[in-house]
């Protein structure tokens, strides 16, 4: 399948610059790359809503069964799902008026892609939005993480 004309750089630049995401499919395990993702994203000022039927709260945030339960605007439906789910997320996406369906790596469903893209959704597949926001606004390291430095030679230590 060619997926990667859902990776167009310029759709996920502007898709960076949407401020509340939802994500499908946020745990409450500090260990998988879901919980990493939000907490991240809430840490750089995104509005992140967790989308999960089995929890009352993830991240300190109120979580919801479904994406048509969440009050508000969402700009970026972002999902940690089976491929399986993905046309039903998109149309569900759709009808909440999202203006992005962003989903994450091996998240590849071409089916759901073409619905939202159909509807007028932009559209980001197998991409992760962490790496992304990290990628394109000059934060990452090669772990991942800022570390505050702008040099390619290690601190000395005292």
């Amino acid at each position: 399948m060619k997926h990667e004309i859902y990776q167009d750089p310029e759709v996920i630049r502007a898709a960076l610059d949407l401020k509340t995401v939802a994500i499908v499919g946020l745990s409450g395990k500090e260990l998988r790359a879901s919980n990493f993702v939000g907490r991240y994203l809430k840490y750089h000022g995104y509005r992140v809503v967790p989308v999960n039927p089995v929890e009352a709260e993830i991240l300190d945030l109120k979580c919801y069964p479904s994406l048509g339960e969440i009050p508000g605007r969402v700009d970026i439906v972002n999902v940690f799902r089976l491929p399986d789910a993905v046309p039903a997320i998109a149309r569900d996406a759709i009808a909440i008026g999202a203006r992005c369906l962003w989903l994450q790596f091996g998240v590849i469903n071409a089916e759901g892609a073409g619905i939202a893209f159909e509807a007028g959704l932009d559209v980001v597949m197998d991409r992760c939005l962490k790496v992304e926001h990290a990628r394109y606004l000059g934060r990452m390291h090669w772990f991942g993480l800022n570390t505050g430095r702008i040099s390619a030679r290690r601190a000395r230590s005292v």
